[in-house]
């Protein structure tokens, strides 16, 4: 017979059928963990209207399902081709077009070589979290396929957005930027925890971690600069603007190499990276990078005893930047009874400018954050209640036509490619007519062509859904999410499931909560430093009170509780990293 267990988050008594049971504390007395605010997240609407969680783990295995089909039919069908150009490596590629109907791409233009490695990697990664063997998939090893961005034959010897960087400039890209630079390596590093048997990604991360290393030394705390030249290891200055935040890309891909592979200099690196972010005057957010500077801030203080600023970069990451590409960060509103608060990108362009990329990729650091440091976890779950809810918008399914600038075209994107980003006020003329929110992209800009208006869709922003999906699952009230604080915890110690609820109605609701595979489990909210439920087997109900977060991690029943500082542990691995006893 299946149970229903009622436990109440802030309490220590629960109820198995009729029967009232005292659960036993064989912990020390503690202490609840006071949450911090988010001045931008408090501007957000306590309960986005109009409401509606839609499943972004299916979402993403359409995706991949519909964009790797080498026989897909239709206008701009099949997305993907084979480049055998044999860049860096003696292999056949498959690419990706950056856009829907992106006529600089394809195997007839360039020798079929210019695609985009934050789109394929992408792809490949989100797939990867939703369960998508990459590595083993239509006879092909799309996986091994991405040592073709390691652009070894330039001597950079670093995962590169293209398989070589003269195809950016001969595709119309943007040349050398420097977050474009280091986010492929960012993203590979995250395949690699990913698919760590594939042959020969250890000896590519092994050269990108020590390329980090160097350079951080070459910079020694002095990140102002517009890119950092791999080949001739000299930082340099252009048009662009500088990026200091590509500080936390370096430190986090070398804290991931140090927990990898032990070697301190990697150590040594990640923490001269996060030192130089940390000591900016101004908030230097760029693109995508900086709520990896929070996480780590908030891991590495967690797991070593340091003090780095995460306050400060979380405010940076959220806030909007004052230099430089002005006001990039969390966007906020309800714009003609449509809130977007939640999604990323400028918050002054055109009245607001968020992308779908942005948004989905800032859920891989913020929400595994949260188990370093619960403080956050009403902040971060309000945010992601938001962000989820508002992502749908940039699909056409979901978004009404009145409100987008190509609908007439939406079944080109067979349902799985949003357009590349949603604008208060749209930054065509050609579109001024349009009411906000608009369903937009920048595709027209520059992407020439028989139809450049279809290139609004963007299947790079597109590919990246797997990171909502692999975070994301729904409970039975609509508007409380299950959020996976492990899934994109990529190079983690061991750890035990763990996940974070958000309560945003004004009275208490209850959620269920299922033992995985049946086991006996003890449940402990990080939040209120209690277990809260004892040897549970089956399925759980929790009682959320009004806009409040728990953080739920699933231990063994009847583990051994152990302290070591401020952690908790339960059999030797850590549960609780802020444990305060009284």
């Amino acid at each position: 017979m299946k149970h229903i267990l009622k436990i109440s988050i802030i309490g220590l008594v629960f109820t198995a059928c009729s029967q009232s049971v005292q659960i036993p504390v064989t912990q020390i007395e503690s202490s609840p963990v006071k949450q911090q605010n988010l001045a931008r997240v408090d501007l957000m609407s306590n309960v986005p209207q109009p409401l509606k969680i839609i499943d972004y783990q299916q979402l993403a295995l359409r995706f991949d399902s519909t964009v790797y089909d080498f026989n897909a039919k239709g206008e701009f069908w099949p997305m993907v081709w084979r480049d055998s150009t044999n860049k860096n490596y003696p292999q056949t590629v498959v690419g990706l077009y950056t856009a829907v109907g992106d006529v600089r791409q394809g195997p007839a233009n360039n020798k079929g070589m210019f695609h985009e490695a934050l789109g394929v990697m992408g792809a490949i990664m989100g797939a990867s979290l939703v369960g998508v063997d990459k590595s083993n998939q239509q006879n092909l090893n799309y996986v091994g396929m991405l040592k073709n961005y390691f652009n070894k034959d330039t001597g950079w010897d670093i995962m590169m957005n293209n398989t070589a960087p003269e195809v950016a400039l001969l595709g119309g890209g943007y040349g050398r930027d420097w977050w474009y630079d280091v986010y492929p390596n960012v993203l590979f590093y995250a395949i690699y925890n990913q698919y760590p048997n594939e042959p020969g990604f250890e000896e590519i991360a092994r050269k990108i971690a020590d390329k980090f290393y160097k350079a951080d030394s070459i910079l020694n705390g002095n990140y102002d600069y517009s890119y950092f030249d791999y080949g001739q290891m000299k930082p340099m200055k252009t048009h662009i603007c500088a990026q200091p935040d590509a500080a936390a890309g370096h430190a986090w891909v070398l804290y991931s190499a140090y927990k990898k592979f032990g070697d301190q200099k990697y150590l040594n690196g990640a923490l001269s990276a996060l030192k130089a972010l940390e000591a900016q005057k101004l908030n230097p957010t760029y693109e995508v990078l900086m709520p990896f500077g929070a996480y780590l801030s908030a891991r590495i203080n967690s797991e070593m005893g340091k003090d780095f600023d995460e306050n400060k970069m979380m405010s940076w990451t959220f806030d909007g930047t004052p230099i430089c590409r002005e006001g990039w960060g969390v966007l906020v509103g309800n714009w003609n009874g449509t809130d977007i608060s939640g999604i990323v990108g400028s918050t002054v362009d055109h009245g607001g400018y968020g992308f779908l990329m942005n948004t989905y990729d800032a859920a891989w650091p913020l929400i595994p954050m949260v188990r370093y440091n619960q403080s956050y976890a009403n902040a971060i779950g309000k945010w992601m209640l938001n962000a989820a809810n508002a992502a749908r918008f940039f699909y056409p399914e979901y978004m009404p036509d009145e409100n987008e600038t190509i609908p007439q075209f939406a079944s080109v994107t067979k349902g799985v490619i949003g357009y590349e980003g949603i604008v208060k006020k749209s930054t065509f003329d050609k579109y001024a007519q349009i009411k906000s929110p608009v369903a937009q992209g920048d595709g027209p800009n520059w992407v020439p062509g028989k139809n450049p208006e279809v290139s609004q869709f963007s299947v790079y922003g597109s590919a990246h859904v797997g990171i909502f999906g692999s975070i994301i699952r729904k409970t039975e009230v609509e508007g409380i999410m299950q959020l996976d604080l492990l899934a994109t915890d990529f190079y983690r110690d061991e750890a035990y499931p763990s996940y974070l609820y958000y309560n945003p109605f004004t009275e208490n609701k209850t959620v269920s909560i299922s033992s995985e595979n049946g086991q006996k489990r003890d449940l402990y909210n990080t939040i209120s430093a209690k277990f809260i439920a004892r040897n549970v087997s089956s399925s759980t109900q929790i009682n959320l009170p009004p806009q409040t977060a728990a953080v739920i991690v699933s231990v063994p029943a009847g583990g051994k509780v152990t302290y070591e500082g401020s952690k908790m542990m339960v059999n030797g691995i850590v549960v609780d990293y802020k444990f305060k006893g009284k």
